[in-house]
C-alpha cells in the first residue's frame, strides 16, 4: 500500500506554477526511504528530532504549502495530505511533526488579513522556520494582557507537538479583558519562553512535544494571526474549515501508521516466518490465518482510505468556494472528516495490533521494532480520541445539528 491518490481539486496560480504534486511525492518518497532507514534506532534513542527537521527542510517539504510567489512550493492541500501520510509510512512521529508544522503554518491564511498572512509565509519561507505548538483548547488558558502598545503573554501550555526544536510557536491565548481566544506567534529564543521537555510519552517519541511557559512575554500586533472564537458573528465558515483541515492531518497520519505497520509485517511474512504454522514452505506463506488476518487488516485499512479520500475532496471543495461557503456547507464537511477519523482511527490501532500477532512472537524483539507502530498509533489517538466525535455524526444525522468547531491538539 503506498500513499492514496486524492482528488486533486481546482488548481490554482501558484498550484500550476510550482513543480507539481508528482514533484513532491517524489520527494516525500526519497525523504520517508532515508527516515526508514534509521528508524528503529531513532526511536530507541529518543532525541530531540534537530536531525529529521533538517531532513525535511533540506528536501523543501516545510515549505511546501507556501505561495511560490512568497518563495514556497505552490501546493496544495491534497499534496501536503499525501505527504504527511508517505513520511508517517516510514515514522509516524516525524510525520505528526511535518503535520502539526503545515496546519501552524498555513493558518494565518484564514485567521488573519491577507497581507500580514503574507509577510509571515515570506518571512517564514526566507528563514526555514519550523512551526511548533497547537491552538488547541487548554483546562488554564494563556492570558494575553494589554501592556503599552502591545500584549504580554503568560500562561502554560501542555504538551503540544514540536515545541522542543520549533523556530516559532503557534499558541492559543485569551484576552485578559474579553476571554476571546486568539491565535498568537511567539518567538520561542525569547528570555521569557521556557520550554520542558516533559512529554514522557511511551509512543510519538519524536515528536518533540513538551510544555511551554510564558512569562511577559511580548506580543506584538504582528504576532497576532486573529480570533479563534466560536462564536458565528466572529467565526466565518471558510475560517471555521481550520477545524476539519487539521483533524485530516490527524487521519493521514494514522493511515500512514496503519500502511506502514503492514508494509513491514508483509515483508516478513514473504521471508516465510509463520507463528502459527512453522511448517508452510520458506519464501511462500500459504498460512490460512496469516491470509486471513492481512485480509480483514487490508480491508479495513482501504475503507478508511475511501472515506478519507471523500473527506479530502470535501474539503479541498469547501476552500476552493472560499467566501461563498455556508454554515451547512462547513457542517457537511465537518462530518465527513469525522467519519473519516473513526475508520483511520479503528485501521491504526486493529492493524499495528494484529500485525503483531501475524509477526509471532519475534515481534517481541526490540531490534525489529514493530512494537514502535503500536505505541506511535496508540498514543497519538490518546490525544486526538476520535470516538466521542461520533456523537457528532449521530446527533447532525438524527437532528441535523452542526458538529463544534474543535481544532486539534
Amino acid at each position: 500500500m503506498g500513499v492514496a491518490t486524492a482528488p486533486s481539486g481546482p488548481a490554482s496560480e501558484s498550484d500550476r506554477t510550482g513543480p507539481g504534486r508528482a514533484h513532491w511525492l517524489h520527494v516525500a518518497r526519497e525523504t520517508a526511504d532515508d527516515l526508514a532507514t534509521d528508524a528503529v534506532a531513532r526511536e530507541h534513542a529518543g532525541k530531540a528530532p534537530f536531525d529529521e527537521v533538517s531532513r525535511l527542510r533540506e528536501s523543501g517539504l516545510l515549505t511546501l504549502l507556501v505561495p511560490t510567489e512568497l518563495g514556497g512550493g505552490g501546493a496544495d492541500w491534497p499534496t501536503a495530505y499525501a505527504v504527511v501520510r508517505e513520511i508517517a509510512v516510514a515514522d509516524g512521529a516525524i510525520g505528526q511533526l511535518l503535520g502539526c508544522h503545515y496546519f501552524l503554518s498555513w493558518s494565518a491564511r484564514l485567521f488573519t488579513e491577507p497581507a500580514l498572512a503574507a509577510q509571515v509565509e515570506r518571512k517564514s519561507t526566507a528563514e526555514q522556520w519550523y512551526w511548533g505548538g497547537g491552538f488547541a483548547r487548554q483546562d488554564l488558558p494563556l492570558t494575553l494582557t494589554r501592556k503599552g502598545r502591545g500584549h504580554v503573554l503568560d500562561g502554560r501550555q501542555s504538551y503540544t507537538t514540536g515545541v522542543l526544536v520549533a523556530d516559532r510557536l503557534a499558541v492559543r491565548a485569551e484576552r485578559a479583558d474579553t476571554g476571546e481566544p486568539v491565535a498568537v506567534v511567539v518567538d520561542p529564543a525569547h528570555p521569557g519562553v521556557r520550554i520542558d521537555g516533559d512529554a514522557d510519552t511511551f509512543g510519538q517519541r519524536l515528536a518533540a512535544g513538551g510544555s511551554v511557559e510564558f512569562d511577559a512575554v511580548p506580543v506584538a500586533a504582528a504576532d497576532m494571526l486573529g480570533s479563534l472564537s466560536a462564536d458565528e458573528d466572529v467565526l466565518s465558515p471558510l475560517a471555521a474549515l481550520t477545524s476539519p483541515i487539521g483533524r485530516l492531518l490527524s487521519v493521514q497520519l494514522l493511515l500512514g501508521m496503519a500502511e506502514g505497520v503492514l508494509g513491514e509485517a508483509r515483508e516478513y511474512s514473504r521471508a516465510g516466518h509463520s507463528p502459527w504454522h512453522p511448517a508452510w514452505p520458506a519464501g511462500s506463506p500459504q498460512d490460512p490465518q496469516v491470509l486471513t488476518t492481512y485480509g480483514e487488516l487490508t480491508v479495513l485499512t482501504r475503507s478508511a482510505s475511501a472515506l478519507t479520500d471523500h473527506a479530502l475532496e470535501a474539503v479541498h471543495g469547501g476552500l476552493a468556494r472560499g467566501e461563498d461557503l455556508t454554515y451547512d456547507e462547513y457542517a457537511e464537511i465537518s462530518v465527513l472528516v469525522t467519519m473519516a477519523e473513526a475508520a483511520a482511527s479503528r485501521a491504526a490501532q486493529e492493524s499495528t495490533t494484529r500485525a503483531l500477532d501475524v509477526v509471532g512472537s519475534r515481534s517481541a524483539s526490540s531490534r525489529l521494532g514493530f512494537d514502535r507502530f503500536w505505541r506511535n498509533a496508540r498514543t497519538h489517538t490518546l490525544y486526538e480520541p476520535a470516538a466521542h466525535r461520533l456523537r457528532d455524526v449521530g446527533d447532525y444525522f438524527l437532528n441535523g445539528a452542526h458538529p463544534p468547531f474543535v481544532l486539534p491538539r
